[in-house]
């Protein structure tokens, strides 16, 4: 069987289509090795094939977190620096699931921050998501975390108020 390249399996032209990005998932979880060709994609220079890419590697990270860890300087640059609001909110639930020291998490927290910003309902619900569960492990962000939930809850979209009630239930003071 020959060998598929994941790059030509994302590749594509409609930001409304995840593709294959399922057959990908399932292609990475049998070889665990091509993880990194996955997330080679995520710089690519086409913005449909980095979304698809992105989610992939969201989904294949739920079910192998550790997958992600030999990645985690090149996933916290990205969750720095991308601009796409499609492929934003993926590296928001990536950091999730990585384990970070107190400068990666401030690095996180940095960013997640700025994502509250976005345009996107959904990049700001995922950045109130990674801000909940960085601050659950952490007492400093803990109290700035649970105002911007409730402020979330005041002013933020429908999304974002029902994710904002959800976290404050999960993570009480």
């Amino acid at each position: 069987m020959p060998v598929q390249n994941i790059a030509a399996m994302l590749n594509g032209t409609d930001r409304r289509s995840i593709g294959r990005s399922d057959e990908v998932v399932q292609l990475v979880l049998r070889e665990p090795r091509r993880f990194r060709e996955l997330i080679r994609c995520l710089w690519d220079e086409n913005p449909v094939l980095r979304m698809r890419a992105a989610d992939a590697a969201e989904k294949i990270s739920a079910k192998r977190p550790p997958l992600l860890e030999r990645h985690k300087a090149e996933l916290l640059g990205l969750l720095a620096e991308a601009e796409q609001i499609e492929l934003r909110w993926h590296p928001a639930l990536l950091v999730l699931r990585l384990r970070l020291t107190a400068p990666e998490r401030q690095r996180a927290v940095t960013a997640l921050r700025r994502y509250l910003d976005d345009r996107s309902s959904i990049v700001k619900t995922c950045a109130l998501e990674a801000l909940a569960h960085l601050a659950r492990n952490d007492a400093r962000l803990r109290r700035d975390v649970r105002q911007l939930l409730a402020e979330s809850l005041s002013s933020g979209t429908a999304a974002m108020c029902a994710r904002a009630r959800n976290l404050l239930n999960r993570y009480p003071a």
